[in-house]
Formats: structure tokens, sequence, C-alpha cells
């Protein structure tokens, strides 16, 4: 929950060695699970290729947020700021439904766009628009999704849910 007390309405967790949390204290990253202590579930080797092949920082990725949207769900407009990097893009994979993405610029007041991020797609954040105020308005109805590329989660799937893995590095980039 963010520091208003009430629940996102998208389910969230972590993979990774880092995790990121959000309570009545704030946002932060973390090692452990907030609830349990125990270390987040390592990020699957899928995720850690897409980083190696897509996102062209040298430096691993740190944390894998997953972040369930079930039908009506959404995520306001926000910046990826809780990183102490920069200079790594944040990586957005989409698997499920078809959600509508909408992003602007570096401040919250400039213009708007939208697109259709659908099951496979990735989406990489970086450079000077690293810090673009983004997030998603809806997840369309299942009527207007595109064949799926096959279920990973299958009751969410199948219920018209979709799941994003957005991959971040946290720390600072050491030079060699």
């Amino acid at each position: 929950m963010p520091r208003t007390g009430k629940p996102f309405s998208v389910r969230m967790t972590n993979c990774g060695p880092l995790g990121w949390v959000s309570d009545r204290a704030g946002y932060r990253y973390q090692a452990t699970h907030p609830e349990t202590g125990r270390p987040w579930p390592a990020m699957p080797a899928a995720a850690r290729r897409a980083w190696t092949e897509l996102a062209g920082c040298p430096a691993e990725p740190e944390a894998c947020l997953v972040n369930l949207y079930a039908p009506g769900t959404r995520m306001g407009l926000h910046q990826d700021r809780d990183e102490a990097e920069f200079s790594a893009p944040v990586l957005s994979l989409s698997l499920g439904a078809t959600a509508l993405f909408r992003y602007g610029g570096l401040s919250r007041s400039d213009p708007t766009r939208s697109v259709r991020l659908s099951s496979g797609d990735a989406l990489v954040i970086g450079g000077p628009s690293r810090l673009i105020f983004h997030g998603v308005d809806r997840i369309l109805p299942a009527d207007l999704l595109a064949p799926m590329t096959g279920p990973v989660l299958p009751e969410a799937v199948a219920a018209g849910g979709r799941l994003n893995l957005t991959l971040r590095r946290v720390s600072a980039i050491r030079p060699a």
C-alpha cells in the first residue's frame, strides 16, 4: 500500500536480489519480503536474458517487480525514481491481456500519448526518457485481445488478466 494507507488495485510481488515495496513508511527496495522476511525468489533466466538482449546496460538487473493486473485495474501516472542508478533503463515485459499504456514527459503536466502493449511486447525506458511519467490506463477487454502467446498464470490470464515484469538496476553502477 502507498502512503495513503489504501492498497494498490494491482497485485504486486518481486523476484531477484531486491524487491520494490510500498507501505505507510514509503517506497523502497529491500532484499526480503516485508511480511515473511524471506529473500525474494530468483529472477527467471528468461527475464535476465531479455535484459541482456534489450536493455543495453552492462550491469545486471537487481529487481524484477511483478505486477498482476486484473480486469478493471490501472496504475496512475508516475515516475520510476526510487533507484540510485538512473543511467540504467527500465525494462518492461508484458504477458497476457493487452494494456493501454500512457506515457508523457518529464513533468506530470506534459502532454501524454497512449499505446497498446500486447502479450510478448517489451518496452525499454532509458536515456533522456528514463524519468518520464507513465502508467496503465486500463486493461482491454478480452474480445479486443490479440491471440495469446501462451498462458503464464492460467487463472488470471483466462480471466483477462495481465502480468508485467519490470526489471531495474537499483544500485549505482561502479566503474570497472
